[in-house]
Formats: structure tokens, C-alpha cells, sequence
């Protein structure tokens, strides 16, 4: 099932999915754009991914998945915890959301075949997102580094904060340094992706991402070393340079981090630990401490929560915390049990920086750009399924009568 090529209109259903999930909330951009037009554009991309999706795929089949079997079973909590309507009518319309998104991984599961190919529409489409934040700081540096943000880079045509651009920047650049040393890109090709996305990635003064990037890479070089000669000098140079940036800009590195704040602030991860501290002290039901208040826009007391699993806890309760932590204890799991290969160090990268990210960036229990990661993660991660021609046919019946006008 799903062997052969791959259509290329799958890639573009890939890039709808992207289009939905970079979300409507954000900066001040150069020409406003009302909330409402955003979100008809991402909700719209949706609604075309999935009706794309079930065109090529009108004959649903589908290739058993973990991860997406998982996800529908948070689709399910996730419609019980929002059936109370405690977070309004809103709720109906994520799990919706949340639904359509679900089922369009289900139509592309039939091409999941542990091949590279939806890592190159992954970096294709995140690239052009990152194209159009390099021309809006082109365009006005002002819009692009507000005061309102800290003169962080932000989404000046496209409502873009500093943490999504960061986390974008990030993974493109982890999953190219990959394909390098794997030998899958030239390295011009390379350089073109990887040092202008550095280069936004330290415009937004993302630490989440930053971190990301470097303990990902490193966990997935490290899955490399035993089989990749070129893994292994990445991996001592890196190593080298590292060590001589620490010594060498100390203070540079610790201002850059800081970005400004107190010691104190830095410690409470920029009030974070104020607002989990308060979700976890506020009274739940039974019903609302296993399945949750249902899906809302990640908040607790009008204050963004900023933690995946505080965030699950919060919408879905104990039981979507237990699909989430499946999710990602399943992916890991999996991509350790493989064998060494490019496909592999590429998946547990995804899977490592979504992990350190779910620290402090919310997501993993609603359609987001870090559940898109994940499935790109479950793609590199399923077998090889083989290909329609080479599978047996049983013999044609010949009728007697036909068998005995055969010319000898």
C-alpha cells in the first residue's frame, strides 16, 4: 500500500497544512490585516488540504500509524472535554479544526514510506514563510523589530511572533545540516537555507529554539556517529567550536540570552513559572481533571501558559497528558529500535526538539506546527510498503476448451 510515486499534489496538501498552522495571532504588520481574513485564509487552507487529500486519495486507503491512531484518540477526548461548551462555542470549532487536520493525516499516511520526500516539502514551505519575514525586514526594519517585542524579529507582511519564526528557522536548519552530511543536498543548496535561517534564528532572540536546535542536532549526529564518517567531523568540530565560543564570548552569549532582563525574571522564565503555578493551585472538577475544560486558545487567566503538557492538562486533562506523553515516548521509542540511517537521525531531531520545546512553547495538544513535526517524524519512521507491481498475482484459470486451440 502506497508504494510508487508519490503525486505531486500531495506536497501542495503538505504546504496547506503548513499554511493552517502558522496560526493568526501576532505582530503589527506593514498593511493590517484584519483577524478574520487570517483565519478564513489558515482555516481555508485547511478545509482545501483535506478536500485535496480525499481527491487523490478518493478511495481512502490508509497505512496503520501509531502516532495518527494516537492523535484521533486526543481527537476524541478533546470533543468530550469541549461537548460542555466551558470554553465557548470556540471549542466546537478547534475540535473541528483539530478533526480535519487529523484526517487529512490519515489520507497521507498512504504515502508514508520512510522515504525523505515530505522532509524536502517540509523545508520547501518553511522557507518561503521565512522568504517573506526577510522581506519584511527588508520592506521596514521597523515593523519587522518593534519595541513592542524588544526589538525581536518578528512577521511584518505575515502575523508572525518571535518563537514561531525562531522554531521555524530551527528546524529547517537542523534537518539541512542532516541532509548534508547524509549526502541527499549540495552544499550550496545548503548554504542558501541554512545561513539566512541562522541569521532570523538569532534576529528573534529565541531561546527555546536555539536550545532546540543544538541538543536536537546533537542527539541526531550522535545516532549517526557509529556509521558516518562525515557525522563524526561534523560532530568534532562542532564540538571544538562550541567550546571556543564558550570561553572565547562568554558575556556575549549571556547578554544575547538574557535579552535585557533581570537575573530574576530569566529564572521565572520570563513569568511563565507564575502562571503554571496558578493553573496547578486553581480548583478542577473529577471531570475537568481528567478530560479538561476543552480546547481554548492556551491561556490561563488571560495569560498565554506556554507548556505543552500544562496546556494538554489544562483543555484535555490527565487523559490527553497521557496521549500526548504517548505520542512522544511511541516516536522515540520507534526511532531508537531502527537501525542507524539518515531517515532515523532526521526523525529523532524532530522528535528531541519538540520535546524540549514543549518546555515552554504550548501545542502539542491542538492542530500546531509542532504536531506537524511529529508527523513528519512518523513518515521517516514507517516501513517501506511494497510497491503494487511486485506483488503476486494467483494464476489465470484457462478453460480446457481454450487450452486445446492453443497453437503448438
Amino acid at each position: 500500500m502506497g508504494g510508487g510515486h508519490t503525486p505531486k499534489i500531495v506536497g501542495t496538501v503538505w504546504g496547506l497544512l503548513v499554511l493552517n498552522t502558522l496560526g493568526s495571532a501576532g505582530a503589527k504588520t506593514i498593511v493590517p490585516l484584519p483577524r478574520s481574513l487570517i483565519q478564513m485564509v489558515t482555516m481555508g487552507a485547511l478545509v482545501a488540504a483535506f478536500a485535496l487529500a480525499l481527491a487523490v486519495n478518493l478511495r481512502p486507503r490508509i497505512r496503520a500509524s501509531a502516532y495518527v491512531f494516537l492523535l484521533t484518540l486526543l481527537l476524541v477526548t478533546s470533543v468530550i472535554s469541549s461537548a460542555h461548551l466551558e470554553s465557548g462555542f470556540g471549542a466546537l470549532f478547534r475540535c473541528t479544526r483539530l478533526a480535519l487536520f487529523v484526517g487529512t493525516l490519515w489520507l497521507l499516511s498512504r504515502w508514508w514510506d520512510g522515504s525523505l520526500t515530505f522532509v524536502r516539502h517540509h523545508i520547501r514551505m518553511y522557507l518561503a514563510v521565512l522568504g517573506s519575514v526577510a522581506v519584511g525586514l527588508v520592506v521596514s526594519p521597523g515593523a519587522a523589530l518593534p519595541d513592542l517585542y524588544g526589538g525581536r524579529l518578528v512577521g511584518a507582511l505575515w502575523p508572525l511572533t518571535p518563537p514561531q519564526i525562531g522554531q521555524y528557522a530551527a528546524v529547517i536548519t537542523g534537518l539541512t545540516v542532516l541532509l548534508v552530511l547524509g549526502r541527499r543536498t549540495d552544499r550550496a543548496g545548503a548554504v542558501v537555507v541554512i545561513v539566512p535561517s541562522l541569521v532570523l534564528l538569532a534576529l528573534t532572540h529565541t531561546r527555546t529554539a536555539t536550545l532546540g536546535l543544538f541538543l536536537g542536532l546533537a542527539l541526531a549526529i550522535g545516532s549517526l556517529l557509529l556509521t558516518s564518517a562525515a557525522a563524526r567531523r561534523f560532530f568534532t568540530w562542532a564540538v571544538l567550536c562550541a567550546t571556543v565560543a564558550a570561553v572565547g564570548f562568554a558575556s556575549v552569549l549571556q547578554a544575547w540570552f538574557l535579552r535585557g532582563q533581570s537575573q530574576e525574571n530569566f529564572s521565572s522564565l520570563t513569568g511563565r513559572a507564575k502562571v503554571w503555578d496558578a493553573l496547578l493551585a486553581a480548583p478542577r472538577t473529577p471531570g475537568e481533571k481528567w478530560f479538561g475544560v476543552g480546547l481554548g486558545d492556551k491561556s490561563f487567566g488571560g495569560l498565554p501558559i506556554d507548556n505543552s503538557w500544562l496546556a494538554v492538562y489544562n483543555e484535555q486533562g490527565l487523559v490527553g497528558v497521557t496521549l500526548v506523553a504517548a505520542i512522544v515516548i511511541v516516536l522515540g521509542g520507534v526511532a531508537l529500535l531502527r537501525p542507524p540511517s539518515l531517515e532515523r537521525a532526521c526523525a529523532i531531531f524532530l522528535i528531541s526538539y519538540c520535546a524540549i520545546a514543549s518546555y515552554t512553547e504550548a501545542g502539542l495538544g491542538d492542530a500546531s506546527p509542532y504536531l506537524l513535526h511529529l508527523a513528519l517524524a512518523a513518515t521517516l519512521l514507517a516501513a517501506p510498503a511494497a510497491p503494487l507491481a511486485t506483488r503476486e498475482t494467483p494464476p489465470r484459470h484457462i478453460p480446457r476448451w481454450a487450452r486445446r486451440s492453443e497453437v503448438p
